[in-house]
């Protein structure tokens, strides 16, 4: 891989980050800041988002199967209806504990709005000024007063657990990092229901950067359209999250080799270019392997935690003194004493090379003000596979190469 331009202009961030009108159009790699939102940790909002979770993937699923004329590999049974062509049913994630967004530009003359950045789905919405009261508190797009607007003629639904977003498909231009999209496909949505009101979902909407046979409308996703165009210096991205204020940021074209140990790469190719899936070498507790070796895996931005299926989270927490397990259907969560909670962080082996999880990740925070127990970053669900969300990915620097069909991971510098 070709060493990635680290000379990007800083007074160009800061303006994007402040709401600047308008994007500068550049043919290098460009660093976007990831901002960060995160509400109060509990048990209720796990479980909501670990039903979320599984919502997506069913969705997700059901859209391949449309695309691709025969099930994903990973596919539960629950998934296995086929999903008509134009029933606008797209994966989507909304914010219940953590959500990393950024600032895109859209139409002529553009304006701005910010997006979840979901390496879990593959579509980009926005709110539209057809929709009313529930839509307060985001940026509505108007293709009406966009001279490169144009009318796909077809409308979507988003379906998500009990909320719904819907509205008509356009193409317009999108510019993201200094990067255009031109004619990116999107949803504008008329409908929010309350799981989307800006008091739930801090971004205007969620633009998914996986790959376009998971997508619901179908078109490619905004990632795939920029490859396309022969815009990018490289067909990769890289993403490093953090708790940190000002810390996290989407690099398209290439990576930022400043934040990561260049000597400890190591890459893991993409099994099915549906989702980002690859193979889980092994995860492991204090040195000791836990579940099935080389198992299915698929690296999700949009997803907090690090799920697996129930039987092997049961294997993950058996025997940690003081454990203590929150069921809620088929979805089971778990806590640990905090003063021990650190001691039994997972390590996840990818390409040959272990990641450890640090404990300030692992450690989701107790269970309630005062509580002397601690919610853990991994849980259980109906699932046949490993979805390895921000818990994991705070503790690596991430390099999504959609040319390479590859993801890799790195220790952080």
């Amino acid at each position: 891989m070709k060493h990635a331009h680290s000379f990007t202009s800083l007074l160009a961030l800061i303006s994007l980050v402040a709401g600047s009108p308008f994007q500068q159009l550049n043919t290098r790699s460009l660093r976007l800041p990831l901002e960060r939102k995160n509400n109060q940790v509990d048990v209720e909002s796990l479980h909501t988002h670990l039903a979320q979770v599984s919502a997506k993937y069913r969705q997700g699923f059901a859209a391949y199967e449309a695309n691709e004329g025969h099930a994903h590999p990973l596919s539960m049974s629950s998934s296995s209806k086929t999903m008509e062509r134009g029933s606008g049913v797209v994966p989507l994630m909304a914010q219940s504990v953590e959500l990393w967004y950024a600032s895109i530009a859209v139409g002529s003359p553009a304006k701005i709005f910010t997006v979840s950045i979901d390496t879990g789905s593959a579509d980009l919405f926005l709110p539209s000024t057809a929709c009313q009261s529930s839509c307060d508190g985001h940026n509505r797009y108007d293709p009406s007063s966009s001279s490169t607007a144009v009318d796909l003629h077809r409308d979507f639904v988003l379906t998500y657990g009990e909320g719904e977003v819907a509205g008509e498909q356009f193409a317009d231009n999108v510019v993201i990092g200094g990067y255009e999209a031109k004619g990116q496909t999107l949803g504008a949505a008329a409908v929010y229901s309350s799981d989307f009101s800006s008091e739930n979902f801090q971004p205007d909407g969620l633009a998914g950067f996986a790959f376009g046979s998971i997508s619901g409308y179908p078109a490619p996703p905004l990632f795939q359209t920029l490859v396309e165009s022969g815009q990018l210096e490289e067909p990769v991205f890289g993403v490093k999250l953090s708790a940190a204020p000002g810390v996290s940021e989407l690099y398209l074209g290439g990576t930022n080799t400043a934040l990561y140990q260049q000597g400890n790469l190591s890459y893991t190719p993409v099994t099915d270019a549906g989702y980002w899936e690859v193979t889980l070498d092994q995860i492991s507790r204090a040195g000791i392997p836990v579940g099935e070796p080389e198992a299915s895996s698929i690296i999700d931005t949009g997803t907090t935690l690090i799920v697996t299926n129930t039987d092997s989270a049961v294997s993950y927490f058996a025997g940690i003194p003081g454990v203590l397990s929150y069921t809620s259907e088929s979805q089971v969560l778990y806590s640990i004493p905090c003063n021990i909670i650190d001691n039994f962080a997972p390590t996840l082996t990818f390409g040959g090379h272990p990641f450890t999880v640090s404990g300030d990740t692992f450690n989701l925070g107790p269970l309630e003000e005062g509580s002397s127990d601690c919610l853990a970053g991994i849980a259980g669900a109906d699932i046949d596979f490993w979805i390895v969300g921000d818990v994991f990915l705070q503790n690596v620097y991430s390099i999504f190469d959609m040319g390479g069909l590859r993801v890799g991971f790195a220790e952080l510098a």
